[in-house]
């Protein structure tokens, strides 16, 4: 049996572009469930690398390894996905979301209606799935397009631009929340670090945006438009209580890790309760209760409508739970190739992995469509190189890296294309020259920074 093993044996980079390839392959031309494409191409690297953990023959260990693996990440980011789904769903249809985007342009005014798009995708994104924001919000653009008589193009890609940011690089969101569980990152550092490094590309966005709105101008409605905005707030949730289960959870975890680069004594009382809140299944599960009281405070009673609330929210989270724990698999056997011994020979200067991790989450999204795929393969390959090398910097900006990566441009093969432009009622032409060319700026605006902050800023 090892005769067979070395006689196929392949260089680690080969068996690299040949795992990459293969996923590609196996979800654009075969049409398979990414879930399906990660966990088979798992298991044919496997079968490929030269040698794997355990006794016994090579073949079963290259389809046990990476099932185990699998089950080994799922119980890492499972609870925290499904929680997440809940508040999602929950804010959304207690009103809560509804009621944050309304105060955003109340506050910010009819003038200002863009920052405040950009602010309500950025934020709602946070805890909530893009589609499911941009369906929130498509509504409202194209009421203000109306209301002011322009700038429809300008509040779809400030709105669709903010949100896309937080869901690339700010976790609980499962790509990001993937990033930082390979990259060894604790929650409060990913989501402190994905905030403040995605303000800078989000002004760039709503930059562009307006640019983008004056070259190319498009009247609301049209083929796709959906449904019409109110801009009543009456039997809303108040502002502070709608916003708080995204808040809090996220103020737990951060001031967690905030507290922790100080050096506090841990064996205090005050510590360890804060520990216990800020940690990230206990936080969520705050945010969800909470999003949970917000739904039961709009209906009542109504158990089965919150129950059938919920176990939307779970199916959906269910698929992504399956695909990030298998695209965990597909990198932990990426890792058992020997890649790891190769790139960090290749890439002298650490600083070459960020552009390396860059380049293969944009190859990923350009190939395959999805970011969060780009996202979770790209981390899972990178996740042993960057644990082993010397970098001379924090691996936060590798995870920023990735995160910007995979959102480098949108076109036919990827969903997100789609709801933007069904959903705004742009042609395909009229969305290509518009999202397309905003998500690519995102993606490169967000490496130069990651880059330049690198330096300036290393935080080894």
């Amino acid at each position: 049996m090892t005769f067979v093993v070395a006689a196929f044996q392949l260089p680690p980079l080969a068996i690299l572009g040949l795992g990459i390839l293969l996923v590609i392959l196996l979800i654009t031309k075969c049409r398979l469930h990414p879930f399906f494409a990660l966990l088979v191409t798992g298991i044919v690297v496997g079968m490929l690398s030269e040698s794997l953990p355990g006794e016994g023959s090579h073949w079963i260990k290259a389809v046990e390894t990476p099932l185990q693996e699998m089950g080994v990440l799922a119980g890492k980011i499972a609870f925290v996905i499904a929680l997440a789904a809940v508040i999602g769903i929950c804010l959304t249809e207690s009103g809560a979301a509804d009621k944050i985007v309304l105060r955003f342009v109340a506050v910010l005014g009819e003038k200002r209606a863009g920052v405040a798009m950009l602010l309500s995708g950025f934020v709602l994104s946070v805890p909530v799935f893009f589609d499911t924001v941009f369906f929130l919000l498509i509504p409202l653009a194209r009421a203000l397009a109306r209301r002011v008589g322009k700038n429809y193009v300008f509040f779809v890609m400030a709105m669709a631009g903010g949100g896309v940011i937080t869901h690339s690089v700010v976790p609980p969101t499962p790509g990001p929340l993937l990033m930082a569980e390979r990259y060894e990152l604790s929650l409060g550092a990913a989501i402190l670090g994905g905030t403040l490094m995605g303000l800078f590309p989000a002004f760039v966005a709503l930059l562009v945006s307006k640019r983008l709105d004056n070259r190319f101008p498009v009247s609301p409605g049209g083929d796709g438009a959906q449904g019409e905005a109110s801009f009543s707030e009456e039997g809303l949730p108040p502002f502070w209580l709608a916003i708080l289960p995204v808040v809090l959870p996220v103020a737990l975890v951060t001031s967690v890790s905030i507290i922790d680069a100080l050096g506090p004594d841990e064996t205090t009382g005050w510590y360890q309760t804060l520990a216990f809140l800020g940690n990230k299944n206990v936080a969520l599960l705050v945010g969800a209760l909470l999003s949970v009281g917000l739904v039961v405070r709009k209906l009542g009673r109504d158990r089965e409508a919150l129950e059938g609330f919920i176990n939307d929210a779970l199916q959906t989270a269910g698929v992504i739970i399956l695909i990030t724990s298998a695209g965990g698999a597909f990198g932990a056997m990426i890792g058992h190739s020997g890649i790891k011994e190769t790139i960090q020979q290749m890439s002298a200067d650490g600083r070459g992995l960020i552009l390396l991790a860059w380049v293969v989450a944009a190859v990923m999204k350009i190939a395959q469509g999805s970011g969060t795929v780009a996202m979770i393969t790209t981390s899972s390959m990178m996740a042993g190189v960057v644990s082993q090398t010397e970098l001379g910097f924090h691996p936060i900006y590798i995870y920023m890296a990735t995160g910007f990566g995979s959102l480098f441009v949108s076109w036919m093969n990827d969903s997100g294309f789609w709801v933007v432009g069904r959903m705004s009622g742009f042609s395909e032409k009229q969305t290509l020259k518009t999202w397309t060319v905003l998500l690519a700026i995102i993606a490169v605006v967000g490496l130069i920074q990651t880059v330049i902050i690198s330096y300036l800023l290393p935080l080894a």
